[in-house]
């Protein structure tokens, strides 16, 4: 649990720390999402695993299981276990294989929580890794935190040296297409804030929902972090799913979401439009010329957008974005990042109190 928090505080230099723990009064909520296909034998222990993680900043856990059409007993095993934790788990029993990526989202659509992340259930990844995930969350304002098997961590199974050049390559092509510098695209380990992964739509039904949602969180310009993690490889005579094609299906998912915007779910409400203002970028210079003559060095911006007119009017003494949508408001405060003389801020026009403090 993380410690008190006075909302009243005035503090003039706020950290993320303070802004999450007045988010999260009482810690938030992790969703654990576990996609399941024929892990009998292993699934029970992860999931007893799962349910000792504790973490500094993190309330409550809430573990979304989704059995993927098992045909070797593994349904029964999940049932009767969430069965004994029903507070904490809940079990998607689908009546058909359809993909980890299909898993996916219907684990996505099942979660309440504040932060979501994905656990694959063959124990290749240590649960007590989530705790060093959630860190860059409170202390750093993340929206997307991966956990990297190839980043310096304390242990690392050495096995299959094709597959992990593979990976690489995979992640080097990655990286060229989306300008990040990740070092494992192909993690299970990647934790989201919720509210964003929940405003992305997903395509992929397979293992391409790794390459899938990297594209798209690097174009919707995401805050994203990485953290060592400890990785105990299978070999493929232990059950390892992943194929040598599905290398090839990764490549082709990378073109299509490098050529395609498709960032927004149909419900997130003037969003596509946000995302082709900013690539006014004429427009906005002209708009923001108009304004210029009749503003001061000290500006509060209600509804920002994903800050089109803000870029064109900072520097100034002090410079106040807002906004109606969480996510927006999350895109603003990346960019807010470093900038002593910009903030962002939530301002509710029906709310004459939220402008106390501007």
């Amino acid at each position: 649990m993380i410690p008190s928090f006075d909302p009243s505080s005035t503090e003039p230099n706020r950290s993320w720390e303070d802004d999450w723990r007045e988010s999260f009064p009482h810690g938030a909520t992790l969703s654990v999402i576990v996609p399941v296909y024929n892990e009998r034998y292993l699934v029970a222990e992860l999931l007893t695993q799962l349910l000792s993680v504790s973490s500094p900043g993190i309330g409550q856990l809430e573990i979304i299981i989704v059995d993927d059409g098992s045909t070797d007993g593994t349904t029964a095993v999940v049932q009767e276990f969430a069965a004994h934790h029903s507070e904490q788990m809940r079990v998607i029993a689908k009546p058909k294989n359809e993909g980890k990526g299909a898993a996916i989202r219907s684990g996505i659509d099942a979660t309440t929580g504040d932060l979501i992340v994905i656990q694959d259930a063959d124990l290749e990844y240590d649960p007590q890794d989530l705790s060093a995930m959630v860190r860059p969350f409170l202390e750093d304002g993340a929206d997307v935190v991966y956990g990297s098997r190839f980043a310096v961590s304390s242990r690392r199974r050495a096995l299959y040296f094709r597959h992990t050049l593979g990976n690489r390559i995979l992640t080097f092509l990655s990286n060229l297409i989306t300008e990040l510098n990740l070092t494992d695209v192909e993690t299970c380990y990647k934790m989201f804030r919720a509210p964003l992964l929940k405003s992305i739509p997903l395509r992929s039904d397979d293992f391409a929902f790794e390459i899938e949602i990297t594209a798209k969180i690097s174009k919707r310009h995401c805050r994203i972090y990485e953290v060592p993690i400890s990785y105990r490889g299978r070999a493929y005579s232990e059950g390892k799913k992943i194929r040598w094609w599905d290398g090839l299906v990764a490549l082709f998912t990378m073109v299509r979401f490098w050529l395609i915007d498709d960032l927004y779910r149909a419900d997130s409400v003037g969003v596509h439009l946000l995302h082709r203002l900013e690539r006014t970028r004429r427009f906005s210079g002209w708009l923001a010329d108009a304004l210029r003559p009749w503003i001061g060095d000290r500006v509060l911006e209600l509804e920002a957008g994903l800050g089109d007119i803000m870029h064109q009017l900072i520097p100034r003494d002090r410079y106040v974005a807002s906004d109606a949508n969480k996510n927006n408001l999350s895109y603003l405060r990346n960019l807010a990042a470093a900038k002593a003389h910009l903030e962002v801020q939530s301002v509710d026009l029906e709310v004459p109190s939220s402008f106390d403090a501007h």
